[in-house]
């Protein structure tokens, strides 16, 4: 039987924490703010800078190379599920948990479309573009446009190569963003535009996962992408103003598998059955419980599921794009269908402790 724990997100999850810093800057939130004895960790202040470092979940804090980030470690929440990079920057842009802002998976099946889209690039699963307004896609009022009608500025630095995605569209309208092409200007546009007052600035790192995906946590490029956005935290925080106070977190965590604990899913295994989402949790449309039969999985029908996602008021669209269930890999496995990337050394999206555990990192007064 795979290791889960559903997140809670009744105040110790992603979309707390969002709420907690909407509620101070705006004095309302969309959601469930922050367990207090978590939100007392944070001290309140006019200006706060969001540091979202993609693939670090809390246990990978234990890498020599992480060292300088332990003590800001104020304790763990969870990433909402699937823990991937698109739900939780959704959460992120909206406040709101997976079930109520529609994202379900990195990728995700769009009935209007009648197919499964990578959410990351807004492609099909085998990469043609697909033609589709993202920019409307997740709820309004988002978190951006919500704090900007309470007077407060939200700004969000990027990387450059960012600017103009679907994915950007979808998740920063009403956001201002700038482009930082270069650690220093990473750092130099965080730390200035965090001396202005009633500012929230989001600054997102990517390094960490991708090394994490690529080479595995055991490899030199992982240790050097530790030491890379460790030295952001610590250069941002040696500029960081009064009146400001940052706060780390991540997307979800990562485990590395070897090719020996990688199971194709057979190709006739695909007939009349639709697979997607990620490798440690597969969504299916049709029959999963005979899959199960022949795979290192469990089966669970979307009745038992549906919570995974996160507590109502659900999404219009919830019950159209969810799949008819997921096959949640044994902890040692992964479960690749026939578009999946079996290059990456590291995955995630399952509910282990190192997946859905992120860090709640602070700094500052």
């Amino acid at each position: 039987m795979p290791s889960i724990t559903v997140p809670d997100y009744a105040g110790r999850s992603l979309p707390n924490l969002i709420s907690e810093l909407e509620y101070r800057l705006a004095g309302s939130s969309a959601g469930i703010r922050l367990d207090p004895a978590l939100a007392s960790r944070i001290p309140e202040a006019s200006t706060y800078i969001l540091f979202l470092f993609d693939g670090l979940g809390t246990l990978q804090l234990d890498h020599p190379a992480a060292s300088p980030l332990k003590p800001a470690l104020r304790g763990s929440i969870d990433a909402p599920f699937p823990a991937t990079t698109t739900v939780s920057l959704a959460t992120i842009a909206t406040g709101l948990p997976p079930s109520q802002h529609g994202l379900l998976g990195y990728q995700s099946w769009l009935p209007q479309l009648d197919r499964v889209v990578n959410t990351i690039k807004w492609t099909t699963l085998w990469g043609e573009p697909v033609e589709y307004d993202t920019t409307a896609f997740l709820p309004s009022p988002n978190l951006w446009e919500r704090l900007s009608k309470a007077g407060v500025e939200p700004i969000t630095v990027q990387p450059g190569n960012f600017l103009g995605s679907p994915l950007s569209k979808a998740l920063y309208r009403g956001c201002r963003i700038e482009p930082a092409f270069t650690l220093e200007e990473t750092v130099d546009a965080t730390a200035q535009l965090a001396a202005e007052p009633s500012r929230i600035v989001f600054s997102y790192l990517p390094h960490v996962d991708f090394a994490a995906h690529v080479y595995g946590q055991e490899s030199a490029e992982y240790a050097e992408a530790l030491t890379t956005v460790a030295w952001v935290w610590e250069q941002v925080g040696a500029r960081l103003p009064d009146d400001a106070v940052m706060v780390g977190t991540a997307d979800h965590g990562h485990i590395d598998f070897p090719k020996d604990r990688q199971v194709r899913i057979p190709n006739a295994s695909h007939d009349k059955r639709v697979l997607y989402g990620d490798a440690r949790a597969v969504f299916v449309l049709g029959d999963g419980q005979s899959l199960a039969d022949e795979l290192p999985a469990v089966w669970f029908p979307i009745e038992d599921v549906a919570d995974w996602w996160g507590p109502g008021p659900r999404h219009a669209s919830f019950d159209d794009r969810a799949p008819d269930g997921i096959l949640v890999a044994e902890d040692d496995n992964l479960l690749l269908h026939r578009h999946a990337d079996d290059r990456l050394v590291g995955n995630h999206g399952a509910l282990t402790d190192a997946e859905r555990m992120i860090p709640l990192l602070v700094r500052g007064h």
